[in-house]
């Protein structure tokens, strides 16, 4: 099973890390976190103590339900029928010093349960069937930080595994975080993180 992120798919989200010049990326840019990142089951999720700032991103969801390689893009709604959210957790400290050296960015995105998990995934055929018109919102303590549209995202989901697919065979059970939405910032110790999708209530665990 592999955890595949997507990165900078909303154009709001683009201007609040790197400034309103910066342009979209003509293709869209993934990369992996290992099993081992998930958290699971709404388990409280512990601060680890290499990084002074962990953000939260929450995103949509995608699991994959068939194995397919070099998918056209025509053909993509047939590997995904459910969908759930996901926190993609960042080091941000650690990113910024990444970026600015060149280097990879495992050590700020793949760290053990950086990938909160909803224990719950919606059929599509319950949500409306459209998976590009879906909303999400993600609250601390009650207090929206986060609002998506996948309506919103630069790259469709159908195009995310066209793309994805021409680089990598995507197995069953694989998930793709979509990317996240403007309004990501910092958890602390004591907060709770709550997230609903269309109205429903999928993620509520502790930070610690």
């Amino acid at each position: 099973m592999k955890i595949i992120c997507i990165a900078r798919n909303y154009r709001a989200h683009i201007a609040e890390l790197d400034g309103e010049g910066r342009r979209p990326d003509p293709a869209p840019v993934f990369f992996m976190k290992p099993d081992t990142a998930l958290l699971r089951n709404n388990d409280p999720f512990f601060i680890p103590d290499f990084t002074a700032q962990v953000d939260y991103e929450c995103e949509l969801v995608v699991r994959i339900k068939r194995v397919g390689r070099a998918i056209a893009r025509k053909f993509a709604h047939r590997y995904y029928d459910e969908v759930g959210l996901g926190i993609d957790f960042t080091a941000r400290d650690l990113q910024s010093e990444a970026i600015a050296g060149g280097l990879p960015w495992e050590a700020c995105k793949a760290f053990d349960r950086s990938a909160a998990l909803s224990p719950e995934f919606i059929p599509l055929t319950e949500l409306g069937g459209d998976v590009q018109n879906l909303r999400f919102e993600m609250a601390l303590g009650g207090e929206v930080k986060q609002r998506g549209w996948t309506g919103d995202m630069i790259f469709t989901v159908d195009g995310i595994i066209a793309h994805v697919s021409r680089f990598v065979t995507l197995r069953m059970g694989d998930l793709i975080y979509t990317g996240t939405p403007v309004g990501v910032g910092p958890v602390a110790p004591g907060q709770r993180l709550t997230a609903t999708l269309e109205g429903r209530e999928l993620l509520d665990f502790a930070i610690k």
